[in-house]
């Protein structure tokens, strides 16, 4: 029996979505990740990316444990001398929800020129509300 090995061609992406009201941000941003590689599936193949589409809702409802919305900040720098500027999560989650769970996700990809491509099946909404019916996304639970 030969190894199996998926190739670009072969892979056909599902959509699936979670809804992040209540949840963890860590343990959300896990499922999420696994989705988008692929790890849940038979064919998993590290070099090609074989993941699915996942579409997340109520990212501003999502769960903090601790005090991570005090004390985490997010560094922001415009390139320039002195360009260092911080927000904290409360004030992110406020203004961006989404960022916070993508910035999640994106640190749990690998690190290399598949990452990028990974990070574009990901699509977060504020609120219930998400323009990705049509694709017939299958809920997941968290």
């Amino acid at each position: 029996m030969k190894t199996f090995l998926a190739k670009k061609e072969t892979v056909q992406p599902k959509w699936h979505l979670i809804d992040a009201e209540g949840v963890v941000l860590g343990r959300l941003a896990v499922k999420a990740a696994n989705i988008i590689r692929g790890r849940h599936k038979a064919s998993y193949t590290p070099s090609v990316d074989t993941g699915d589409f996942v579409v997340v809702i109520n990212a501003d409802k999502v769960v903090l444990t601790g005090k991570k919305e005090e004390q985490n900040e997010y560094m922001f720098f415009s390139g320039f001398v002195g360009g260092e500027s911080y927000r904290s999560l409360k004030l992110m989650r406020e203004k961006h929800p989404e960022f916070i769970i993508t910035h999640a996700v994106k640190g749990m990809l690998p690190k290399n020129r598949i990452a990028a491509k990974m990070l574009t099946k990901l699509r977060v909404f504020k609120g219930l509300a998400h323009d990705h019916e049509a694709n017939n996304p299958v809920k997941v639970s968290v």
